[in-house]
């Protein structure tokens, strides 16, 4: 029997050949065999006897959905419809809410929610838990329901209860639903300083922020003072452009490298001459819902010392996931490497410290609200090489610059403290820069 399994797999003249080297992987096998025997016992016995008949196609999707639910929760099996809604993301645009979520422990947990979207309009913050959709339970079930769920015609109504850690009681979030159109890059100008929002890692995002730059620049008639790159609550998305709006920024070397399982597998991606700020400062605002891509941008420009980080420490997800199709209409989103930043970082699970952390002050529950991050994911890889930044999240000593209470600052019409404070910062330094580059006068000159 031995045989006829090795033989199935062909490696009964590998055997022949170095029986030493190989018999390890061929126990191996045979163990794999028996456990597979044992599968189908069990897929049996439930196709026969289970209380009601079960399709076999629901049987095996199920086994799927366990067998990726084993590993980390980035990696999963994505059928018709998730493989659809994946390439409408990826497009930028869909009908729904504008809600990152996730799955834990058969509850739907909201990452973040995406910026001037309905979700985000009506309140709803990174940690909450959704419980029902229009009164309905929906704890239990897959995480493709609760999207399909959530998503619908623009104009329609949904209502859905949101479990709030630090909350008392449940509450429902009555929202519309709209077109999800997610454009790249918004901008805008303060105090001569570029604002470039980056909402997510679509295929247009560099292209975008580029255009965005010239828009700037038109509008001034001239440069800037500078940039703040604002990198909050954006969930990520294209590993190519977080590589690419890297580059916008850098003159030369590495940008990221991504590690795979066997020692060997290592790529590296560098910046190519040519900075588009032309050397103004930068500033990079992120939260704790900065994650992935963003926290490639982040890294790169903080370890090559071309942009201040600003803000809190980002959402801590340090692995690459890469889409396996497995026919034209499904596919396995599947974890294949680690990324690190150019200094050799892993941000797995510790994500990206800011330079200067700065509270969101304006945001009345800021500091008595959870924050949810990576770490918080049941089963997320861990990283072995962690460093403890409690001290850098929150030393426990007050700081007179941020004293403010968010009813102050909306007395003074400040809506964004973070920005504001980003804002200043970049003025400030713009300001030593022009006047450093200024020619000297020349005292007594006629």
């Amino acid at each position: 029997m031995a045989n006829n399994l090795l033989r199935s797999i062909g490696l009964v003249s590998a055997i022949a050949l170095v029986p030493a080297a190989t018999a390890a992987f061929a126990t191996a096998d045979v163990d794999t065999y028996r456990e597979l025997d044992q599968f189908m016992s069990v897929f049996e016995r439930v196709r026969a006897e289970y209380v009601e008949q079960v399709d076999d196609k629901t049987l095996l999707r199920g086994a799927i959905d366990g067998m990726l639910a084993s590993l980390d929760p980035h990696s999963n099996y994505l059928d018709e419809k998730g493989f659809q809604s994946l390439m409408t993301q990826t497009d930028g645009e869909y009908g729904g809410l504008g809600l990152n979520v996730t799955m834990e422990d058969g509850a739907v947990k909201v990452i973040a929610a995406t910026e001037d979207t309905p979700a985000q309009r009506a309140g709803i913050k990174a940690g909450d838990y959704i419980t029902h959709i229009d009164g309905k339970l929906i704890y239990g079930g897959t995480l493709d329901e609760a999207v399909d769920q959530m998503r619908g015609s623009p104009g329609t109504a949904i209502k859905i209860t949101i479990v709030r850690p630090g909350r008392d009681k449940p509450f429902d979030v009555p929202i519309t639903r709209a077109i999800i159109s997610l454009p790249a890059v918004k901008w805008e100008i303060k105090e001569r300083v570029g604002i470039l929002n980056v909402n997510s890692f679509n295929k247009t995002t560099t292209d975008a922020t580029l255009a965005a730059m010239m828009a700037i620049e038109k509008s001034l008639g001239g440069p800037p003072l500078g940039y703040v790159l604002d990198l909050r609550s954006n969930p990520g998305g294209l590993l190519d452009q977080a590589i690419d709006l890297s580059d916008a920024f850098l003159q030369q070397g590495e940008i990221v490298s991504q590690r795979g399982r066997q020692k060997g597998d290592i790529k590296r991606y560098y910046a190519k001459p040519g900075d588009a700020a032309r050397g103004l400062p930068v500033i990079v605002l992120v939260d704790a819902g900065s994650a992935s891509a963003s926290e490639i941008v982040a890294g790169a420009l903080q370890d090559h010392h071309r942009g201040l980080v600003m803000g809190e420490r980002t959402f801590g997800k340090g692995s690459v996931q890469t889409l396996l199709p497995l026919t034209q209409s499904t596919a396995l989103r599947l974890t294949t490497a680690r990324y690190y930043t150019p200094s050799g970082r892993s941000v797995q699970e510790g994500g990206i410290a800011p330079d200067i952390v700065v509270p969101q002050l304006s945001d009345a529950d800021y500091r008595k609200r959870p924050k949810f991050r990576e770490a918080d994911l049941r089963r997320h890889l861990i990283n072995e090489l962690k460093v403890d930044d409690s001290v850098v999240e929150d030393d426990g000593k007050p700081d007179p610059r941020f004293a403010a209470t968010a009813e102050e600052l909306k007395k003074k019409g400040v809506e964004d403290f973070q920005l504001q404070y980003a804002v200043q910062t970049i003025s400030r330094l713009g300001k030593v820069q022009t006047a450093a580059a200024a020619p000297a006068r020349k005292v007594g000159a006629r």
